[in-house]
């Protein structure tokens, strides 16, 4: 009974103490379990969990038992030389170290294994097959992603054991003589006790401990020789010839001697065990010199092969080798089927090609995204608590034409509370949403030069039919970083109403029911007593976790990469958000990296939506031809779903991100040639195109990269319009237009890359010279410098570059903004440029007009009815009179009359409104 008792006691001590000691690993696994359900990713994070474990488990177990018996034949070992006899009393505390150093070493390399490599071993075991095999070794390229990797990993981590056990096998032997005393000296082993001399005193321990050392000796040469095998792979990832990948002088002497140190390293194993048996010390060192000299003697080799050899036939030497770069490259970053097209060039544009390219002209951008961002947050924020964190671009159906617009969710910020305003209470019960949106197109803008708003206010109002929104709360979103409690007895803030607030409850499913126990947990958890003292919350209120979009998605699938810019999008009367995901890897052999980070192979793989009222996250595989990602949804089958899923709304929005586009970009400055020569020459290399220095706020000197543009307008050979992603090309080290590259975002042509060629014996201007053009014109150059004196900022957004059938056509808005605070950036005038010719108007219609005059036709651009000046203030009114007027005078300039009545009128209902106030 009493044995019983002590059976219980000890393992009801031993509960306890796990609990104590991993009281913070509980906590933290039972909130996440409970969020994870309430996701729908249960299983995601069970495989997460336990994953580790069962990887844990086993090696601990398998590390346990083989390290034991390892001890425990040392011990034997001693105590035979030494003639030990020992009682069971005197074995206690050699019993216990002996266990307890078991279990110590097994755990760390257990816990080790399982914590960094556990995603490597499940890519290992559900690997996909590229189906493309590398040129040298004839493997998969599967094999060097999943596989190898793995391989290398766990020899080092052998190598480091072994390292490991040398160690422990002189402090066992130094331990069992400080316990036990034997009773005669081995031949070999003098004064082992006599701790006076610790170096006497450790060659003694390792004279005594020489059969466990050539146990280790020779377990670590094998280990040598199998990565030194392994290493001959690493080639396919040399830098040191022409192009990245093997190259010949790695083929035909580093592989050689990859494979001849292997053998050597084998034959070392081999002296170790003649050393030991001899006990010469010189034979155990025969090995190591060979392979000392066979490094030194390598790199002699290959500097003379490299000089003497390659160098003066290099092309023909690297030939093969340029072309596996080149393919393997393209293949890597997708550019194997880019579609290259000849541009004519033609720089033909006649007015009637304007009037046929309608839908082209009614989508060029007279707003730039930084100042229509800086204009929302002015303008539409109506509280000081919102604020709009960055603006996106996309495409929408209005009155049945395809539109381009900017679009902004109207998030709230609670950082932006007054101080004194910041309480528990606020921050996570009464302020907990954002509400609505702000959307323009973004080739529309008010008489004041501002954005031209379709969408509006709060609640929001829609001057479009078919886009409004009747679920404006925004629960989840960039800025929504804390979580909140709803469903409580106070009620929530919803939005401003005039001098009072409208109050709502939260009626989404999204939330995690706070029962006694999850008060407590989230008690804890959260490190906030408020969830058991306060009186507003009840087992029908919800704690809402990880409402960071961003956040989110990582904590779900934390393996995974996410773009860091999620768009807005509204579909049926809903938002939500859209991220683009990544998977890449550095191992795709003989592909070139895009960067110092080693990465050289991206696929755009996956897409996740958010529902931003209720949280639902929703993950869609994009490229199914993906291996990486497949292998992903081998491993979590419950986190995938396939594109067919997505609702077609949202689906009609996807947009090929600029992340990877940009990269592509980069890679294909170069590798659009396919002649080695011309390649290894670099003779036609491009650039992409560089911005001037003048349309950004960057230092004297430098010169940075055009950014890629989402623009709509019609291919060549296309009969409508498309929501496309480009960026233009210049020759290298030149300003001249070569290429532009397109991506096509529409759901049947998604992904598809083209890329324009321009004729080489003509000269077309690329955007540095376009801008400096524009900086040297006379006129414009004189009003520039007067607009950015006197109180005001002269700010230039993007220039567009804008196919029109087989010409080019660029348009840049130029905004100006009072140096007055709370001052609102306005478009004043729209630069067009075409050939060497450049026009600066009030409008892109006049501007165009002026450019392609006609006695008898004149572009016309669509322009919705301007609700955008009824809430004005008296001050605002008065400056849209004033430009109206000077646009009145330009036009009268100009003879166009037409736009000079129109004018007229809109400045007679302006100073109506005046009159009236």
């Amino acid at each position: 009974m009493s044995k019983s008792k002590n059976v219980l006691t000890a393992l009801l001590v031993l509960v306890i103490v796990t609990v104590v000691g991993f009281f913070s690993q509980i906590i933290t696994f039972l909130s996440d379990y409970n969020w994870f359900k309430e996701v729908g990713y249960t299983s995601t994070f069970i495989k997460q969990i336990f994953s580790k474990l069962y990887i844990a488990v086993p090696i601990f177990l398998i590390l346990g038992v083989l390290i034991y018996i390892y001890l425990i034949g040392i011990k034997k070992s001693y105590y035979l030389h030494m003639n030990v006899v020992t009682s069971k009393e005197e074995e206690k505390p050699i019993k216990i170290i002996t266990f307890l150093g078991t279990i110590i070493i097994s755990l760390l390399f257990s816990l080790r294994i399982s914590s960094s490599l556990w995603m490597e071993i499940l890519q290992f075991t559900n690997s996909t097959s590229f189906n493309i095999k590398d040129p040298i070794f004839n493997n998969d390229i599967s094999f060097y992603v999943f596989k190898l990797p793995l391989v290398n990993q766990i020899l080092n981590i052998i190598v480091g054991l072994l390292v490991f056990l040398f160690i422990i096998t002189i402090a066992y032997y130094l331990m069992l003589a400080s316990f036990k005393k034997g009773n005669k000296f081995d031949d070999n082993v003098r004064n082992l006790h006599d701790m006076s001399n610790i170096g006497d005193t450790l060659k003694n321990v390792v004279n005594l401990a020489l059969n466990q050392i050539a146990v280790i000796g020779v377990a670590f040469f094998i280990i040598i020789a199998i990565k030194s095998y392994l290493a001959s792979f690493e080639l396919l990832y040399s830098p040191r010839g022409v192009a990245y990948g093997a190259s010949y002088t790695d083929i035909n002497i580093n592989l050689w001697m990859y494979r001849v140190s292997a053998i050597v390293a084998l034959v070392s194993a081999v002296f170790v065990v003649i050393a030991y048996k001899k006990r010469r010390l010189r034979t155990l060192l025969i090995g190591p010199i060979i392979l000392i000299v066979i490094s030194i003697g390598s790199s002699v080799v290959q500097t003379g092969v490299q000089n003497f050899v390659v160098s003066p036939n290099e092309i023909a030497k690297e030939k093969k080798f340029l072309e596996y770069n080149i393919d393997y490259t393209k293949n890597a970053y997708n550019l194997n089927e880019v579609k290259e097209e000849n541009f004519l060039a033609e720089q033909n544009i006649s007015i009637e090609d304007i009037l046929k390219n309608d839908q082209t002209i009614r989508n060029i951008s007279i707003n730039d995204y930084r100042p229509t961002n800086e204009t929302y947050n002015q303008i539409q924020t109506l509280r000081p608590y919102y604020n709009f964190k960055d603006v996106d671009i996309d495409r929408y159906m209005i009155d049945g034409k395809l539109n381009q617009v900017f679009l902004s969710a109207r998030e709230i910020d609670q950082n932006r509370l007054d101080e004194q305003a910041q309480t528990w209470l606020n921050k996570h019960i009464k302020y907990t949403h954002g509400y609505g949106l702000t959307m323009s197109p973004v080739n529309e803008i008010t008489p004041g030069g501002e954005p031209k708003m379709i969408i509006k206010d709060i609640p929001p109002v829609s001057l479009v039919e078919g886009l409004n929104v009747e679920r404006p709360e925004i629960y989840f979103g960039e800025l929504t970083n804390d979580y909140i409690v709803t469903n409580t007895s106070e009620k929530e803030f919803d939005y401003p109403k005039g001098e009072t607030n409208a109050f709502s409850e939260y009626g989404g499913k999204a939330g995690i029911n706070l029962t006694l126990f999850n008060r407590i947990l989230y008690s804890i958890d959260q490190g906030s007593l408020k969830f058991l003292v306060a009186g507003s919350i009840d087992s029908n209120s919800k704690i809402i976790l990880n409402r960071n979009i961003e956040k989110r998605v990582q904590k779900i699938a934390p393996f995974l990469s996410f773009d860091d810019d999620p768009y807005l999008v509204v579909s049926e009367g809903k938002m939500y958000w859209m991220i683009d995901g990544y998977t890449y890897t550095s191992k795709y052999p003989y592909s070139q990296p895009y960067s110092n980070n080693g990465i050289n192979y991206i696929r755009n793989s996956f897409k996740v939506v958010i529902d931003a009222y209720d949280g639902t996250t929703d993950f869609y595989i994009a490229d199914k031809n993906d291996p990486m990602i497949n292998t992903y949804a081998k491993i979590f089958p419950d986190l995938f779903k396939s594109m067919d899923d997505m609702p077609e709304g949202i689906k009609s929005h996807i947009r090929y991100p600029q992340t990877i586009f940009d990269i592509q970009a980069k890679i294909y400055e170069t590798y659009h040639m396919k002649d080695t020569e011309v390649f290894y020459n670099k003779e036609d290399k491009w650039e992409v195109a560089k911005k001037s220095k003048n349309t950004q706020s960057q230092e004297e000197g430098e010169s940075l990269d055009i950014e890629s543009n989402y623009i709509t307008f019609r291919l060549p050979n296309e009969d409508e319009a498309e929501f496309l992603l480009t960026i233009p090309y210049t020759p290298q080290s030149k300003q001249n237009m070569t290429a532009l590259f397109v991506a096509r975002n529409d759901e049947d042509k998604y992904g598809q890359l083209i890329v324009y060629k321009f004729p080489k014996d003509k000269n077309i201007l690329g955007p540095e010279q376009i801008e400096a053009k524009i900086d040297k014109d006379p006129e414009i150059s004189k009003d520039l410098t007067q607009w950015n004196t006197g109180g005001s900022t002269v700010i230039r957004g993007t220039l567009l570059t804008i196919p029109i059938e087989n010409s080019i056509l660029y348009v840049e808005p130029l905004y100006i903004k009072s140096d007055a605070q709370n001052s609102i950036p306005a478009v004043e005038k729209i630069f067009v440029a075409y050939k060497d010719k450049v026009v600066m108007k009030d409008t892109l219609e006049q501007a165009l007009n002026t450019m392609f005059k006609s006695d008898n036709q004149n572009v016309i651009i669509d322009e919705t009815t301007d609700e955008s000046d009824v809430d004005l203030d008296k001050d605002q009114l008065i400056k849209k009179a004033n430009d109206l007027y000077n646009k009145a005078g330009s036009s009268l300039k100009d003879g166009d009359f037409e736009a000079y009545g129109r004018h007229l009128n809109e400045l007679g209902d302006i100073l109506n409104k005046l009159a009236n106030q």
